[in-house]
């Protein structure tokens, strides 16, 4: 009798995020006793502010917070992202038309599920962030990386997605700021990428987890502000995870167009139902609330980030880019790969990361894990004496 596989092919296709993974075995190194110091995870070391803790604290002494609610999220939740999104992304959306997630990951993948049919082509710019190629293509979609290196600033030209350009193409995925990269697409950049995606009628899914993470008096430009003609060919994800402090809550959304709201509410009515109502309830304050310990974080990251790019510009074979948003440095590693080191030579950014967290003990994430080798992320989003103290390790290590 012939074995049936145990796993579905969709399921058993599906690569585990590598950033993840990574931050996995430097938790397992600490934990044997290691000091290794990790630059893996995309989650601000901050305390989710006292006002935002307040607010769910309260919430637990009200029993309709231990029901069933609305799929699509509280009705007072929803209100307040409509205001955020005016506010910061200039499209003025009634609250009808938002849904509230787990997290802006379950935003980007319920995005890609309600557009995407089999054989459908998804333009991805690349570096890309590690969970995008796999939300397009559980559905059957396929992801086309057009990819910018350090020498563009890690961003595309419109030229490039031309060329990528296919009677299939059916999305174009825009990030700004980046997850690897920490690039923001300025206004013009912006503006002449969605007016190409407006000429060849295509759908666009921004993610703007970042938007409110930028720095040197740069403003990320939402691309349905710099052509508001794509709102209704447009799907915006968000969440209060990187701005907040709240990774640990699992609390986004998405908005668009009102068809393509009810198709998503629709599958979240079956997929997990309403979102953890406490949750709601603190993004309720996150939002509304007090925004000055959200300037201090920032400000915070600002700091770190123009002393973790001079740091790492000191290494010999690094290049590293200025980021502009979001708190991450994504440094250009290839003057390093085929040099002897420690007696290897790695001929890749995966090997070399493999080499620094073995020998100087510190993790960063590999560009195999966000579209192509030759490169290292390093997240910013740790306190100070350990973000300087990891880079001279690796100064030690490669000088």
């Amino acid at each position: 009798m012939n074995q049936k596989p145990r796993l579905s092919k969709k399921i058993a296709a599906i690569a585990e995020s590598a950033t993840l993974k990574v931050d996995s075995k430097a938790k397992e190194l600490k934990a044997a006793g290691r000091p290794v110091i990790s630059y893996a995870a995309g989650e601000p070391d901050f305390p989710t502010p006292e006002h935002i803790v307040d607010a769910a604290r309260a919430a637990l002494d009200d029993p309709a917070n231990f029901r069933y609610t609305a799929a699509a999220g509280l009705p007072e939740l929803r209100e307040a992202i409509a205001a955020k999104t005016a506010r910061d992304s200039w499209l003025t959306l009634p609250a009808s038309q938002f849904i509230v997630t787990n997290g802006g990951k379950q935003a980007v993948y319920q995005a890609f599920q309600v557009l995407i049919d089999p054989g459908d082509e998804v333009i991805v710019p690349a570096p890309y962030w590690t969970t995008y190629p796999e939300a397009i293509e559980l559905p059957g979609g396929v992801p086309v990386p057009v990819f910018a290196g350090a020498d563009q600033g890690y961003k595309v030209t419109v030229d490039q997605l031309q060329e990528a350009l296919t009677e299939r193409t059916k999305v174009l995925l825009f990030v700004s700021p980046s997850n690897p990269t920490g690039a923001v697409y300025s206004p013009e950049e912006t503006k002449a990428i969605g007016e190409w995606a407006l000429r060849n009628n295509l759908w666009v899914v921004t993610d703007e987890i970042y938007q409110n993470l930028t720095y040197d008096g740069v403003k990320a430009t939402s691309i349905v502000a710099a052509v508001p003609e794509l709102a209704d060919r447009t799907i915006l994800v968000n969440g209060v995870a990187k701005t907040y402090a709240m990774t640990g809550w699992r609390l986004g959304w998405m908005g668009g167009p009102a068809d393509v709201m009810k198709g998503a509410a629709n599958l979240q009515s079956h997929l997990t139902s309403n979102i953890n109502n406490i949750a709601q309830r603190a993004a309720i304050a996150a939002l509304t609330g007090p925004q000055e310990p959200i300037e201090e974080m920032r400000q915070a990251f600002d700091r770190r980030r123009k002393l973790i790019v001079a740091e790492l510009s000191k290494v010999p074979g690094f290049v590293c880019p200025t980021p502009e948003g979001a708190f991450y440095a994504y440094v250009d590693v290839t003057g390093v790969l085929g040099r002897e080191i420690k007696g290897q030579t790695p001929t890749s950014s995966l090997e070399l990361a493999d080499l620094i967290l073995t020998e100087a003990e510190v993790a960063a994430v590999p560009g195999e894990a966000f579209g192509r080798s030759g490169y290292l992320r390093f997240s910013y989003a740790l306190g100070d004496e350990p973000l300087i103290e990891g880079i001279q390790r690796i100064q030690q290590l490669l000088s």
